[in-house]
């Protein structure tokens, strides 16, 4: 699949610590993976015209407020360990049959922001997820309002189910193929650390752009499941690994820049 310049140009900004970008350095980066600059470009303006990037002054670049926003919210795969509890057999509800149906975008955003959450369908517009979270009610609806959830969906905690549908929710999930894409990703970032001394700034760079990102991907659309349906020492042990892989990415992207800039200051004395 042919990498996407704008999340390129999103995950640069993420790794930098001074939240900026300019336009050159995008050209440079996104260089690296045959992405032509005219196309960089385009992802520059698109991305200022939907609000996820804002000027900086000439050819630079910000998060704008949206994603900011979102990027906080998809930063929580981080602290995941510490946003469950153990699950003393309750459920999460949550009921869309009252939300109007001829809005698909409104719609797809609803969808998205219920499986970020981990919730599954249980029945034609009622959604479920283990009871497990460390958030309470109020601050559970806010957080899928900002994913996109409408304001007047329903949510409720049920502390049980008619026997049917418990045996039904909790196959609402695959839980062995999470246990094997856990163990997977591990198993994937460990061999890529253990090679990465032979490897050179941009092929480093490159590496770690694509299965960093798509290992964080995984974490973020983790359903947080608690045990029984999932191995969570496989997930602690998958969570810790892609933090690492996460913290030496961005050491290796903040290299890469400080590099190409020193390089554009020369050019630029000359």
């Amino acid at each position: 699949m042919p990498l996407n310049p704008k999340d390129l140009i999103l995950t640069l900004l993420l790794a930098s610590d001074e939240q900026l970008l300019e336009a050159r350095e995008a050209v440079s980066a996104c260089a690296l993976f045959g992405v032509r600059a005219n196309s960089v470009r385009v992802a520059l303006v698109r991305l200022n015209a939907a609000g996820l990037l804002e000027a900086a002054g000439r050819g630079s670049y910000r998060l704008g407020p949206r994603a900011v926003e979102l990027a906080g919210e998809l930063s929580l795969w981080k602290q995941a360990e510490a946003r469950i509890r153990p699950w003393a057999g309750g459920w999460l509800m949550v009921y869309t049959g009252e939300l109007k149906r001829s809005d698909k975008p409104a719609q797809n955003r609803r969808l998205r922001a219920l499986r970020l959450a981990g919730f599954e369908a249980l029945r034609r517009d009622l959604h479920v997820r283990p009871d497990n979270l460390v958030e309470d009610l109020t601050a559970l609806r806010q957080r899928l309002g900002r994913l996109g959830l409408d304001a007047e969906a329903m949510l409720w905690r049920a502390e049980t189910l008619e026997p049917a549908c418990e045996a039904q929710a909790r196959t609402l999930w695959d839980g062995e193929a999470l246990n094997a894409r856990y163990r997977e990703s591990t198993q994937r970032i460990r061999q890529w650390l253990a090679k990465l001394p032979a490897l050179d700034t941009e092929e480093a760079a490159r590496e770690s752009f694509l299965l960093g990102n798509a290992v964080i991907r995984q974490m973020i659309y983790d359903p947080l499941l608690p045990d029984p349906l999932v191995d969570s020492a496989a997930r602690r042990d998958c969570l810790e690994a892609v933090r690492e892989i996460d913290e030496v990415g961005h050491d290796i992207w903040r290299r890469l820049r400080e590099a190409a800039f020193s390089v554009g200051s020369a050019d630029g004395v000359a």
